[in-house]
């Protein structure tokens, strides 16, 4: 799965650290979730498609040989 966490959150103007409480989950899990290492819960990628206003799928791209 890729994700476009970073890319969103610099447009934001938002660090790790306001990202991650902003989604109610720690620093580490936001790094974790950019180097692409954790696959979310739908909750957290929930919470992160309303922070930055994008549909999930436009967050977390899964490739049709991970489905």
């Amino acid at each position: 799965m890729r994700t476009r966490i970073k890319e969103l959150r610099a447009r934001k103007g938002l660090n790790q650290t306001e990202l991650a409480k902003r989604a109610k989950i720690s620093r580490q899990t936001v790094s974790l979730i950019e180097r692409e290492e954790y696959i979310p819960s739908l909750l957290i990628a929930k919470r992160m498609a309303m922070i930055f206003d994008e549909p999930i799928e436009n967050i977390f791209i899964f490739d049709e040989e991970e489905i």
